[in-house]
């Protein structure tokens, strides 16, 4: 064992690939409970989308789904990109892993610009649930909805702003993980026998894109399709 691998090997396991499987297990366990937290978050969803589903088709025509269509096509390629980092850190390609998380971490930063950019739209319209909310007879004028149902916007901007908050929250907590992993990866921590953090944060990176491509057509394409 060389000496940086001996310095990644934690003292309380036996080797590195004792290590790594114990790696897989604890961020696998926790995907799964992510796929549990989300999961009930879409089953919420889908039950109040099949009882106002004329209030959420049209609710979601006040989203602009090229916005949301561009950042599922950022964060397609950033798991792409996300991908050739674990496959260079693999090769133990020092700058390359960099490179790529780097790239990764633009595109995140992206994701997240469009995203502001939503949001910052959706405060102007008074579409952000709570006292400021549009007035029932305001709802019905700009929602195309009976006055009565403006409950039931609300109810669906409620969904939208606790599932995509969520899933950006995932993003903007993974962005400085991927910026240690780039500053050690430059410094030539990983290589062919030990780069199991950047794997780890793959698994977690490309969950957080693979939810996003559950939301995007369910937000934003109830009233397109």
């Amino acid at each position: 064992m060389s000496n940086a691998d001996a310095s990644a090997l934690r003292h309380h396991f036996g080797s590195l690939a004792q290590q790594k499987d114990a790696s897989s297990l604890g961020m696998w366990t926790f995907l799964v409970q992510e796929i549990m937290f989300f999961g009930g978050l879409f089953l919420v969803y889908t039950v109040y989308r099949h009882q106002y589903y004329d209030v959420f088709a049209a609710c979601s025509h006040h989203l602009d789904w090229k916005l949301g269509a561009i950042n599922t096509a950022v964060l397609i390629f950033s798991s792409l990109t996300m991908a050739m980092a674990v496959h260079a850190a693999a090769l133990g390609q020092r700058r390359a892993t960099a490179l790529w998380l780097v790239l990764t971490i633009l595109l995140g930063g992206v994701f997240l610009g469009v995203k502001t950019v939503e949001y910052r739209e959706k405060f102007e319209a008074h579409l952000v649930p709570g006292p400021h909310f549009l007035a029932p007879a305001e709802a019905a004028h700009e929602l195309k909805i009976d006055a009565s149902q403006a409950g039931h916007a609300q109810l669906y901007f409620s969904l939208y702003f606790a599932m995509t908050g969520l899933h950006a929250l995932h993003m903007v907590i993974g962005i400085p993980i991927l910026a240690g992993l780039a500053w050690k990866a430059w410094g030539g921590a990983y290589g062919p026998s030990y780069h199991t953090p950047v794997e780890m944060t793959g698994l977690y990176w490309h969950f957080v894109d693979i939810v996003w491509i559950f939301l995007f057509p369910l937000l934003y394409l109830i009233g397109h399709h």
